[in-house]
């Protein structure tokens, strides 16, 4: 029976030895999906915001103040869902 204890150590210690490396691994996951979606909320949120913007400089090079206008608004609205959206996934990507 001796040799029954013997052998079940160090299996037991190799066992603990893989559960450690695999939640190392799953938090050097976890950090590494968090900056790439960082990365690409920031990425996102620059071009709306571009091409928001570029919208707008369209219609007011067209000198018609309601399209300017309309142009103006649409733009607002879609910063404003970009911003909500952002924020809203950065708080999940957060806990």
């Amino acid at each position: 029976m001796p040799a029954t204890q013997t052998q079940s150590a160090p299996a037991t210690n190799g066992l603990e030895n893989v559960s450690e490396r695999v939640a190392e691994l799953n938090e050097k996951t976890l950090e590494s999906g968090k900056k790439v979606t960082s990365t690409y909320l920031d990425s996102y949120e620059k071009a709306v915001t571009q091409l928001a913007e570029g919208f707008e400089k369209a219609a007011d090079a067209t000198k018609i103040e309601w399209l300017s206008t309309a142009a103006s608004t649409q733009a607002d609205l879609a910063r404003e869902a970009a911003q909500a959206y952002v924020s809203a996934a950065r708080e999940l990507v957060a806990r």
